[in-house]
C-alpha cells in the first residue's frame, strides 16, 4: 500500500526565487532530511542517494512534468524504489509564495511501514519544508536556476539556464 504525504508552507520569496531554488536539486540536503545527496543526470534525470529507515537508497528520477515559475512533478525509474512527487508554486502577493508538496511511496519493511502508520512522514515532509523556508528566505536569492520546460515523453520545451553550476562546496555561500 503505498503512502501519502501533501504539505504546504508559504515562504517570504517571489515565486520565482522559490521555484528556481527547488530546480537546485543538489542543495536539497540542505533543508531535506534523509536527503543525503541528489546529481542532475540531465534535463530530465535526476539521482537520488536517501538514508531511510537506517538503509541507505539509491534511485533515479525523471522529471515528467517541468512548468517555470508553475510546478515540477517527477516519478523513480528505478524498479527498487516506488516514488513520485509533485511540487507547486502559487504566488500570494509579489514577494509571498505557496509551495505545496505531495509526496508518494511504497515503503518497504516494518521501519518504514511503521513510520507511515504513525505520521512520523507527513511530520518530517513540514519540517522539510520549514527548512526550506528558513533556507531560501535567509538567502533572499536562489543558488542557481533551470528554467527549462518538460513534459511526458519529451524533450525540454525551452532551453535551461542556470546562474550556478549548483554543485555544493563550490559556492561559498551555501552553508548547510
Amino acid at each position: 500500500m503505498s503512502t501519502t504525504v501533501t504539505a504546504d508552507i508559504e515562504v517570504d520569496v517571489p515565486v520565482r526565487t522559490a521555484y528556481d531554488q527547488w530546480t537546485r536539486f543538489e542543495t536539497f540536503p540542505h533543508f531535506m532530511s534523509g536527503v543525503d545527496s541528489i546529481r542532475q543526470v540531465d534535463d530530465a534525470t535526476t539521482h537520488w542517494v536517501v538514508a531511510v529507515g537506517g538503509a541507505t537508497r539509491e534511485f533515479d528520477a525523471d522529471i515528467s512534468d517541468q512548468v517555470p515559475d508553475d510546478h515540477i512533478a517527477w516519478h523513480s525509474t528505478t524498479a527498487e524504489v516506488d516514488h513520485r512527487g509533485r511540487v507547486e508554486f502559487r504566488p500570494v502577493s509579489a514577494d509571498r509564495t505557496r509551495v505545496a508538496v505531495t509526496l508518494e511511496w511504497e515503503p518497504e519493511g516494518f521501519v518504514e511501514k511503521a513510520g507511515a502508520a504513525l505520521g512520523f512522514d507527513d511530520r518530517q515532509v513540514e519540517h522539510d519544508l520549514r527548512r526550506f523556508k528558513e533556507f531560501i528566505e535567509s538567502r533572499g536569492v536562489e543558488t542557481g536556476a533551470w528554467r527549462g520546460e518538460l513534459h511526458e515523453g519529451g524533450t525540454p520545451g525551452a532551453a535551461g539556464t542556470s546562474s550556478t553550476d549548483g554543485v555544493i562546496g563550490q559556492d561559498p555561500d551555501l552553508r548547510p
